[in-house]
């Protein structure tokens, strides 16, 4: 099989493009190389299967050839990050909306089976209540204002969804849509917000350990390996098509005692420090206080389960930074 991967050098992708090429798959990859470096994928270069476009996805001449090549796609590429997305709103949206229409269409073209990637910000603040329960494929989001800068990434990705399901109705493309929850692990970076790398560099340095607010709002965290293989395992299942899945963790942690799990495992004498949202970005800035998945449905499917705790997700990030 002939992948393309788009977003290929980033975090998730470079992981992505590793595990299909040690199966024996030929490999492409498209990259700007914004968010993603080469360093991600400079182990992968000596491959005779693996071939690497720098280059954005806007750019229909060459997404059009590689579209022709390959048999299946992976839509990864997006602007990711609450910073970027409150300080790059522009490219965050023309990046997610534009770069799915396009890469859709040409996809539609060749007929060729797509994976988008989208993610649990979707939902909105639909988790915001006190006995709110773990989100589902089929709960209603609650978006937030448009005076709200956050939003737009939720409702671009949102966008990118509901011309996904377009093509799969109208068209008959073989569509699977996939709800990402807080994927971390090794090559992550912490530049544009990423709480777990952020925490580790900090401890391993001894700087203070910033959490944003109060950290008693809390996440749940998996590991790259174990998304990776859950996008390959629903790429290969025909039952998938058509359908939305979310991927994540059922074990939430509040950002608060993930802060201090850091420091225990880092052996670290960081301090926390607790900064307003408000200093870190701007005024009327909205979280959610809790974000934790559903994964019923996938694991109906596919079986899947997650396989690394959050200890063993921390530990991954120590070892790699510490490298």
């Amino acid at each position: 099989m002939k992948y393309l991967i788009t977003g290929g050098a980033g975090f998730i992708g470079s992981h992505l493009a590793e595990m299909l090429l040690a199966r024996g798959e030929e490999v492409y990859i498209i990259d700007d190389l914004s968010t993603g470096t080469l360093k991600n994928v400079e182990h992968l270069q000596d491959r005779e299967a693996f071939h690497l476009v720098v280059d954005s996805i806007l750019h229909e001449t060459v997404m059009n050839e590689l579209l022709s090549k390959c048999d299946a796609v992976y839509h990864l590429a997006a602007a990711v990050g609450v910073k970027l997305i409150m300080n790059r709103p522009v490219e965050t949206l023309e990046t997610n909306v534009k770069g799915t229409e396009t890469v859709l269409r040409l996809a539609n073209r060749y007929k060729r089976k797509i994976m988008i990637a989208s993610t649990s910000e979707v939902y909105g603040k639909l988790m915001n209540g006190e006995n709110a329960r773990p989100l589902s494929e089929d709960a209603d989001s609650l978006m937030g204002t448009s005076t709200k800068r956050r939003w737009a990434y939720a409702c671009s990705k949102a966008l990118d969804e509901f011309m996904a399901l377009a093509y799969y109705e109208e068209k008959k493309l073989p569509i699977i849509i996939v709800r990402l929850f807080n994927t971390v692990g090794p090559r992550q970076t912490g530049q544009y917000g990423m709480v777990i790398p952020n925490f580790v560099q900090k401890a391993l340095i001894g700087k203070p350990i910033t959490v944003y607010g109060d950290g008693s709002q809390s996440r749940s965290f998996t590991h790259v390996t174990d998304v990776v293989d859950a996008l390959d395992k629903l790429m290969g299942n025909p039952k998938a098509v058509g359908q939305i899945f979310n991927v994540g963790n059922s074990e939430e942690v509040t950002i608060r005692d993930l802060a201090l799990l850091v420091r225990e495992m880092t052996n670290s004498s960081s301090e926390i420090e607790y900064i307003p949202y408000e200093r870190a970005y701007g005024p009327g800035f909205e979280d959610m206080q809790r974000r934790c998945p559903n994964i019923n449905k996938i694991r109906t499917l596919i079986g899947y389960h997650p396989r690394i705790d959050l200890r063993g997700i921390i530990k991954s990030v120590i070892d790699y930074y510490k490298t």
